[in-house]
């Protein structure tokens, strides 16, 4: 009897487990299934990047951590006909603290593509391991941006891009959500951004995009961070792909 209540016991604890990673990964989301999946998106007629070549660099929300494995990105090709290049790990900075963080995974992106744009996510792991934000350097020269910290990541990055793939950058930016810190790089990207001329998509300052009632938000978030397929598909995806057809020609 002792040896049953242990087995029920573990299995108990094993399907209560399963229902929580479930649930993080999105597994159980409502806006995962049904019309809100990639099999059920129409294509643009007549998109203006249709077989444009975009490289997206980013971590989780580039990714699709919470909408399993499908992103923004994934729908444009879809949607819009892009050859998507999709260079995401979650849990990643752009501040290069490890092989993996964003300037080293850049490094090993295909330098021969012929890249129309090249897409890059404002990384809220910098926030939540409040990484050292850093200055907007004085300086163009790659070789003398500090890399271990914010800025000096976000302005190598885009230097390596502009030099090694000559297209549009751009950045992207979270949702707002309850991080002052986030706040902050936003703010320090739209510096950099008056410096270096990109194209910032701030859905983090974009009035529209943040005034959703709760029922929207619990169909398009998983979490206060990552998206499901429908808060990809309907919530950002419009804002995305009108900053693209503006940009890439």
């Amino acid at each position: 009897m002792k040896k049953k209540i242990i087995i029920l016991s573990v299995v108990s604890v094993f399907i209560i487990a399963g229902g929580y990673v479930g649930n993080m990964f999105g597994v159980f989301a409502k806006g995962n299934y049904g019309e809100y999946g990639l099999e059920n998106t129409a294509a643009t007629e007549n998109s203006p990047i249709k077989d444009k070549t975009i490289i997206f660099l980013g971590s989780s929300v580039t990714y699709g951590y919470g909408s399993l494995g499908v992103s923004f990105a994934d729908f444009l090709e879809k949607s819009d006909g892009i050859h998507a290049v999709k260079e995401a790990v979650s849990g990643t900075t752009l501040v290069d603290e490890k092989s993996n963080s964003y300037v080293s995974r850049l490094k090993t992106i295909d330098t021969s593509i012929k890249a129309d744009a090249f897409v890059c996510q404002l990384s809220t792991n910098d926030a939540t391991k409040e990484k050292p934000l850093g200055k907007v350097s004085v300086s163009f020269d790659i070789d003398s941006f500090d890399t271990q910290t914010v800025s000096g990541a976000i302005e190598y990055i885009i230097a390596y891009a502009k030099d090694t793939w000559n297209c549009p950058v751009v950045f992207y930016t979270q949702a707002k959500y309850d991080s002052d810190y986030y706040g902050e790089m936003v703010s320090l990207l739209l510096e950099i951004q008056k410096k270096w001329g990109i194209t910032v998509i701030d859905l983090w300052n974009d009035e529209e995009t943040n005034n959703i009632t709760d029922e929207e938000k619990s169909l398009y978030l998983v979490d206060r961070i990552h998206p499901t397929k429908a808060g990809y598909k309907i919530w950002w995806l419009p804002k995305i792909q009108k900053s693209l057809y503006d940009i890439v020609k």
